[in-house]
Parts: structure tokens; sequence; C-alpha cells
């Protein structure tokens, strides 16, 4: 049953984390005023970080959300940023994957977040009941960057049929160059980003084959509205499908399900399924 869009747009509280091994399944139900939620911790590797959270709507699912939280990489930043946009994503009638991954701290970098974020998806195949004829990557900040560069992998397991970028950084050379995240990038590859840096970079990798929207605030003031404008205007100029989306306020509107950034991300995601 698909709720209204004033509910999905109330729903952001987090949900508390289930624990599990790896391989396991475990499911944790939480009350609140007007729902009950049900969640599933799943491991797709053997690290504490290699696990994702699955929220299945009530009813028939639409599709595929794989939410992919940002932090600029950084593993003081967790996968909690996505449980309210898993939340409402879960109310709209999609299946959404929030994914934990390794992160620059805590095992990850490169290539081991990337590895991280591919196996989390490609672990879809290994869920049961899910149609992955739909898969969408959803990820903000560094999880944009992630969610637009999963979906531009050869030959993977599950095939990303769409991105969103909610304020991602998609040109790793133009962040390093202006300090976003205070040197986050370098960190990331263990070097300053370049141009041999190709199979990482999203802006590097243009066109893609799948339909790339870019969700920005025009008041993000922690990475440029120009990171998405730039993408965009690379990806057309390209032949791709690659659509530029601002949106009224700062660097954190975007995942937010209580504003008008949030019920246009739904909309766009109204337009697949």
């Amino acid at each position: 049953m698909r709720l209204s869009r004033r509910s999905a747009l109330a729903a952001a509280a987090a949900l508390p984390l289930v624990a599990c091994g790896p391989a396991d399944e475990t499911s944790e139900t939480s009350d609140t005023d007007d729902m009950e939620d049900t969640v599933d911790r799943i491991a797709y590797g053997d690290d504490p970080e290699q696990a994702a959270e699955l929220y299945r709507p009530e009813g028939a699912s639409r599709g595929v959300v794989v939410v992919i939280h940002g932090g600029f990489w950084r593993a003081r930043y967790d996968h909690t940023l996505g449980q309210p946009v898993a939340r409402s994503l879960a109310e709209e009638g999609w299946t959404a994957w929030n994914i934990e991954y390794r992160r620059v701290g805590n095992g990850g970098g490169t290539p081991e977040t990337f590895d991280d974020v591919a196996a989390a998806i490609d672990a879809l195949t290994d869920v049961a009941d899910l149609d992955l004829s739909t898969v969408v990557t959803l990820g903000h900040s560094a999880g944009g960057h992630l969610a637009v560069w999963a979906a531009g992998r050869a030959a993977p397991r599950v095939a990303v049929t769409h991105a969103i970028s909610q304020a991602g950084v998609l040109d790793l050379v133009a962040a390093d160059r202006q300090g976003v995240g205070n040197g986050a990038g370098a960190a990331l590859l263990g070097h300053a980003p370049g141009r041999g840096d190709a199979r990482w970079d999203p802006q590097q990798q243009v066109p893609l084959g799948v339909p790339v929207w870019c969700v920005h605030g025009v008041d993000d003031d922690v990475v440029p509205l120009g990171q998405s404008e730039g993408y965009v205007a690379a990806a057309q100029a390209a032949g791709a499908q690659a659509e530029m989306v601002r949106v009224e306020g700062d660097h954190f509107v975007v995942i937010d399900p209580a504003t008008p950034a949030w019920a246009t991300q739904l909309a766009i995601l109204d337009s697949i399924a």
C-alpha cells in the first residue's frame, strides 16, 4: 500500500541497528506513531563495515534504491545518515538498500571503498524476493560520487539503471583544487587526484549509459554547486542523459525527508517507476 506524500515527508527518525554476523539476515520491528517498519541488516562480507540495511515496502515494490551515505569517505560518518531517507523510500513503495562500506580510517580508501560499494550492490542478487529490473543508486556528497561511479561499472552482477546524485562530489580533480573536504579526495585515493584517476572519477567517465540526475542545493557551502553543474554540462555535451536539478537550501536539505528538496527527488523517482 502506498502511503501519502505527506506521510513520507514527515518520516525522518532513524531506525536502530540489528546485530548480525557474516551472511546472517535478522530483523527488528520498531513501532512509530503511524507505521511499523521491519529492517534487515545483511552482511555482504566479513568486515563489520560490510553490511547493509534492507527496508521493504508494504506491498509490491516499485524497484530498489541503493542509498549511499556521505561524509567525505571518512570513517567518522556512517550509514545512519541514510536511514531517514531509506525509511521514506520504503513508505513510497521502494525497496531501500542502505549500505555501509569501509571508509578512510577504518580500512577504506582506494580500492577498498569502491570494492565494498560494488560488492554491496551485487549482493542484492543474494536477497530473496527482489525484482532487480530497476536499481537506482542514490547518494549524498561523497555518496553521490559513489552512486554515479557505481552506475558506470563494467559487467556488474547487478546493473544500475538510474543514478541520483545529491550534492555529489563528481569531479575529484576540481574538488581537490577547490579544497572541498579539506583534502578528502586525496585521502581517498592516496594521492592528489589527477588525470590518471579516470577509473575513480565520475567527471572523467562521461558519458554513462544510464540517466543521471544531479540534485543540489543552491546555498550549498560544503560541496560547490559547480560540481553538479560541471558534470551535467560535460555529460550532456557527450550525448549522455543527465539533468541538473537545483533546489532551495544547503548541503543537507537534500537528505531531509521533511523538505521540498526531498519531495523533488521523490518526484524524480515517480518518473522512473
